[in-house]
């Protein structure tokens, strides 16, 4: 699997490892979903989205690859980002409406660690939020790596 020519961090195969079979590194929906748990404490409907949002070709397996982009993500920092939703998510209803998230991005700041803008804040609600213009867990983990990342005007 290694031989595209991308190499797989070491900390990603120590964790996805001990849950593969017969060296085959894939992980179908229910062990997928009990890796999550076991090693990033997520609920079991929280690992469920996880797992729906980086199946990326929607195939119910998560490969190794998958499972690097959601560590590239999230890394150890699954717990704080669930808690980070919670709390924006006034509602309880497991999805951030657009005003929820509206007030939740006012509290974060960018990669560079300034506020973000009314005009920033308006451009990842628009390109994270879905049709219904819900965020979930999921969309929610690839905002904050995104805002992660995101340095702003220079």
């Amino acid at each position: 699997m290694a031989g595209r020519g991308r190499k797989i961090p070491e900390q990603v195969l120590a964790i996805f490892d001990r849950y593969v079979e017969n060296n085959v590194r894939h992980l179908n929906k229910d062990e997928a979903v009990e890796m999550l748990q076991s090693e990033f404490g997520l609920s079991t409907e929280q690992a469920d989205n996880m797992f729906e949002t980086f199946d990326k070709d929607h195939n119910g397996i998560m490969s190794v690859w998958e499972f690097q982009q959601f560590y590239q993500c999230v890394g150890n920092s699954a717990q704080e980002m669930v808690n980070k939703f919670q709390e924006m998510d006034k509602d309880n209803s497991g999805l951030l409406d657009m005003e929820e998230a509206r007030e939740g991005l006012k509290t974060l700041t960018a990669g560079g660690g300034r506020a973000l803008e009314d005009k920033e804040i308006e451009f990842f609600l628009k390109s994270t939020a879905g049709d219904d213009n819900m965020i979930d867990l999921g969309k929610f983990a690839g905002l904050l790596f995104r805002l992660k990342l995101y340095k702003g005007p220079q």
